[in-house]
């Protein structure tokens, strides 16, 4: 359940704040499609504005790692955190870009693996061997 009211879209954009970060979002992704995040942040037009400019810059700009990829790290990122809305929004859109099932089931085993031995790691309190230093 929400901690707070989430507005329609239609009453979200009766702000022009709120109807310009939409509308670019529309013709970023190339859709219609309005997540509930985006509406939960409408009462904030400042944070909504901000939090989809960093979106924007980092998972809709061509950069040196792929889409798919980067909603890939997206969905490692988020289940360490624990956001279940975020995991079901970035395999959905990492499916849309072409993620296969054989993928998804690869990457639960890498994200499974390092939980597991990031938890050891950090329980043994191991020191970081100087190989793996930035050497300046």
């Amino acid at each position: 359940m929400a901690t707070l009211k989430l507005p329609s879209i239609a009453e979200a954009e009766k702000n022009p704040a709120v109807k310009a970060v939409y509308d670019d979002i529309r013709a970023t992704r190339k859709s219609d499609f309005i997540n509930n995040i985006w509406r939960g942040l409408a009462g904030s037009p400042v944070l909504l504005q901000r939090i989809w400019d960093q979106i924007k810059a980092v998972m809709a700009t061509p950069s040196a790692i792929d889409p798919l990829t980067k909603e890939m790290i997206y969905i490692a990122v988020s289940t360490a955190n624990g956001c279940s809305y975020c995991v079901h929004s970035h395999t959905a859109a990492a499916r849309a870009k072409g993620m296969t099932d054989e993928q998804h089931t690869e990457l639960m085993a890498i994200i499974s693996l390092a939980g597991q031995t990031n938890h050891l790691v950090t329980a043994m309190q191991i020191p970081l061997d100087p190989e793996f230093e930035v050497k300046s």
